[in-house]
């Protein structure tokens, strides 16, 4: 896995996971980047500093008074809804179903579901593409 950082052409900034420079290069000419916070597919890689490991477990969290934090819940907030309204859940068997989909056993659809931390490796090993879907904020209270 490798993490870009990236910036659309309103200088919005933010960050993407990708299984690999392939990936992210074959998403960037098919034109499928998007800005999580306006919506615009015009995405470029910007100026990143190298990955250093920590020693510790700590979660990097936006503060409710960064000044980005409503824009960035809202953008989550509809992506989520785009997705949960659009696609199929299918619980637990989200692995599954992404392999069968992947494999072309069933026809291509969207789906959205819970994966074990085993799933989701042995899916990024296998070069299964997939995003994890954003929890509302609301959903931690």
């Amino acid at each position: 896995m490798i993490q870009y950082s990236l910036s659309c052409e309103n200088e919005h900034k933010f960050e993407a996971w990708f299984k690999n420079a392939a990936a992210y290069d074959a998403q960037a000419s098919q034109g499928v980047l998007e800005c999580p916070i306006c919506g615009s597919e015009d995405v470029a890689k910007t100026l990143m500093a190298p990955a250093v490991g920590k020693k510790s477990n700590q979660k990097v969290a936006l503060s409710a008074g960064h000044p980005e934090q409503k824009a960035l819940r809202d953008a989550m907030n509809k992506l989520r809804n785009k997705v949960v309204s659009e696609a199929e859940y299918v619980g637990d068997r989200f692995a599954e179903e992404a392999r069968k989909i992947h494999s072309e056993e069933v026809d291509s659809r969207g789906i959205y579901g819970e994966a074990t931390s085993d799933e989701v490796n042995s899916l990024v090993e296998d070069g299964i593409d997939f995003l994890p879907l954003p929890n509302a904020p609301e959903d931690h209270n």
